[in-house]
């Protein structure tokens, strides 16, 4: 009677204020008075003093020390009273009406973070430990404390920084929170389980990643002690007020990949305790992983423990994390799988505290099976063109992509489909991947087959925001039809898709003509296309002129000298002003590609070429210093030097003085640039300044676009 009348009581004051009968007033006063003594608790005539101490904390300002300790004391000792005794009637309602629970995580809120002086972290959780054997007392309030518990006693200085820390204190408040955790877990309803320890685990997970060692370290402790929960629930859970437990099998946590992939990273913290919690933690999960899946199978286990136990012991001797992930791989759920290839995609970010060179050891043995591995497409699509942009390392970069490449070889269909469902127009992240996947022949040919089958779909116009010309559409109409030489050339013309002027697409275009012509077949095909690649070299875009003239050697090479001829003049003229580019890499490609030009010319081209070239021996010849050895590479060859000044001594005899001076100058240089004398040196380099000035003020390409276009 009296737990009814508290129950109108405290519905009562939650409601708005209105009017009652004179029943309905008596009811309300009598519940008002069992309150104020609390005489109603059942467990109230066992533990009086207790009671008190807790409602007088409750209404008291003053909260010292003492008085905390006193209040989570009482809590703890009325709680076990009652489940002893079973005299729990009620005390949901108590720890309602004098709000228990946010008492208790005010306290936590209030304790100092930087040093672990008292012991009411402990107290509060022995008292979180005893409440939880009182159905519903907690419920909905776990998470706020758990969080501030995690919070406080985690992020707290490590031990050895901590001053007058008393070890037995801190062993004790750790222990405390294991215990706590235990507790939340076991006596919980059974349809409750996965999701506790999933919280749990999510919690946890987010302090793994710490720059901290300390905090670290305490989180995998955590994390091993639920493991060791985990994989022993069945043995553990005997609630007798429910009919039966959780089997194995029916321990479903999606949570699992995620703590897999995180705990295979913290093994490289080798030289930390966090390491070796990591390693027994994983050993644990195997542990429940092995045994769910042979709980499945309907043959006898009779070999079960030492099985596992065998797989266990062979983790510990080869902790190595590809060691480890192969082990579970076949005991894992596909969706565990590809949460484990997020994680580590996720550790080659540039923010993140994991060791890269472990994570890209895992994402190479995940390619070199990715049947197994790469079964969830469109989540590791998404996951790698979210994560691409916050990777700055170029080793980490080409991890990833390759990564990309391969699901691209392997499902081309669902990552065309992906990507254009989750990149917005002209977004810079997915033209990288597109660009990662043009640069392998066999997946961009793959690749542009499944972009021209979508893009024609009415439904799949997404990705046209940033192809409004659809210049990659008519790339891959052209690539994926088998046309003839003539055919193909036509077609070409038609399209045009190198007139495309925006750097980002054209570059991406470019990227696919560097791949697509490696064949040879295909390089003879693409003849064609050479006026527009010179073209390129006048808009000016350093990335897009780069793979213009890579692919321009290339198509060059599949040429018939004479037919080559003619064009390698007009393209060498071109790559006059190139040679001095302040790109390391366009200089290098440019010299490289001029150098095989000037073998190509024949008949009277040789004429046009000579003198090509020799507007192009000042540049060359100051690059000798180029401070990028690739480029410096390129002139300091012997053999092609001694020519340069062979070809010199004929300028000796020109009819022109000003050209019989630079020849002079040139091969003076030529032999005293590296002379012993630091007087020599310096007049070498003043007359390079010199020649140099007057090599940049040469006249205009005599070969106009116009008459590029036209011949």
């Amino acid at each position: 009677m009296a737990e009814k009348l508290l129950r109108v009581a405290l519905k009562e004051d939650r409601a708005p204020q209105e009017s009652s009968s004179p029943v309905e007033s008596h009811e309300l006063c009598l519940a008002q008075q069992l309150e104020m003594d609390a005489s109603w608790l059942p467990v109230y005539h066992l533990e009086p003093e207790h009671v008190d101490v807790i409602r007088a904390f409750v209404s008291s300002p003053e909260k010292d020390e003492e008085r905390k300790l006193k209040f989570l004391t009482s809590i703890a000792v009325l709680f076990r009273a009652a489940t002893y005794n079973s005299l729990c009637q009620g005390l949901d309602l108590f720890c309602q009406r004098y709000k228990l629970a946010e008492n208790i995580k005010v306290l936590l809120e209030e304790e100092p973070r930087d040093q672990l002086h008292t012991a009411v972290w402990r107290s509060a959780m022995f008292a979180m430990t005893e409440m939880s054997f009182v159905e519903a007392v907690l419920e909905g309030k776990e998470i706020g404390l758990l969080q501030a518990c995690f919070s406080g006693i985690f992020l707290l200085p490590p031990k050895e920084e901590m001053q007058d820390l008393k070890p037995f204190l801190y062993f004790t408040t750790m222990k405390g929170m294991d215990t706590m955790l235990v507790a939340l877990v076991l006596n919980s309803p059974t349809s409750r389980v996965n999701e506790k320890m999933q919280s749990i685990f999510q919690m946890l997970l987010t302090f793994t990643t710490s720059e901290r060692a300390s905090v670290r370290e305490r989180a995998v402790g955590r994390m091993r002690v639920l493991s060791f929960l985990l994989a022993n629930y069945s043995s553990l859970k005997a609630d007798p007020n429910e009919e039966r437990h959780a089997s194995r099998a029916e321990m479903q946590m999606p949570i699992i990949g995620q703590l897999l992939g995180h705990l295979l990273l913290l093994l490289s913290f080798k030289e930390e305790e966090t390491g070796h919690l990591a390693l027994d933690a994983l050993c644990l999960l195997f542990q429940f992983k092995y045994q769910q899946h042979c709980a499945t199978l309907t043959e006898e286990n009779t070999q079960l423990q030492g099985d596992w136990e065998t797989e266990t012991t062979s983790l510990r001797t080869s902790p190595s994390a590809t060691h480890i992930i192969e082990s579970f791989a076949e005991y894992l759920q596909p969706s565990e799988r590809s949460d484990i290839v997020r994680v580590f995609i996720e550790a080659m970010t540039d923010s993140s505290t994991f060791d890269k060179e472990a994570a890209r050891n895992v994402l190479d043995m995940v390619r070199g099976n990715p049947d197994l591995w790469l079964v969830d497409v469109p989540k590791i699509t998404s996951c790698i063109h979210k994560t691409l942009g916050c990777i700055k390392s170029v080793p980490a970069r080409q991890s990833v992509e390759s990564l990309m490449v391969s699901m691209a070889d392997k499902c081309p269909q669902e990552v065309v489909t992906t990507l254009l469902q989750v990149a917005p127009g002209g977004d810079s992240t997915a033209l990288a991947l597109w660009e990662a996947m043009f640069s392998v022949p066999q997946t961009v040919r793959n690749i542009l087959k499944e972009l021209l089958s979508q893009l024609w779909d009415l439904k799949s116009r997404l990705f046209c925001t940033h192809l409004e010309d659809y210049c990659l559409v008519r790339l891959a109409m052209l690539a994926s039809r088998d046309l003839g030489d003539r055919a193909f050339a036509a077609t070409y013309l038609d399209f045009r898709f190198l007139k495309e002027e925006r750097p980002a697409m054209l570059s991406l275009v470019l990227r696919a003509i560097m791949t697509l012509s490696e064949r040879d077949e295909m390089a003879r095909k693409l003849k064609v296309i050479l006026p527009d690649l010179m073209r390129v070299l006048l808009f000016g875009y350093k990335a897009a002129t780069t793979k213009a003239l890579l692919v321009f050697r290339t198509i060059m090479a599949q040429l018939e000298r004479r037919e080559a001829s003619h064009i390698a003049v007009q393209m060498a003229e071109f790559l006059l002003p190139l040679l001095d580019d302040e790109l390391s890499q366009l200089r290098e490609s440019s010299i490289s590609l001029f150098r095989d030009l000037m073998m190509m010319a024949v008949g009277n081209d040789k004429r046009e070429m000579k003198n090509v070239v020799r507007l192009g021996l000042l540049p060359l010849f100051f690059r000798l210093s180029d401070q990028m050895q690739s480029v410096a590479k390129l002139k300091q060859d012997r053999r092609r030097a001694q020519e340069f000044l062979i070809q010199s001594l004929s300028y000796l005899k020109d009819a022109q003085a000003s050209l019989r001076e630079a020849a002079v100058r040139f091969i003076a240089l030529q032999t005293l640039a590296e002379d012993r004398e630091p007087s020599i040196r310096s007049l070498v380099a003043q007359t390079v300044i010199i020649i140099l000035s007057s090599s940049r003020e040469q006249p205009r390409p005599r070969w106009t676009l116009r008459a590029l276009c036209c011949r």
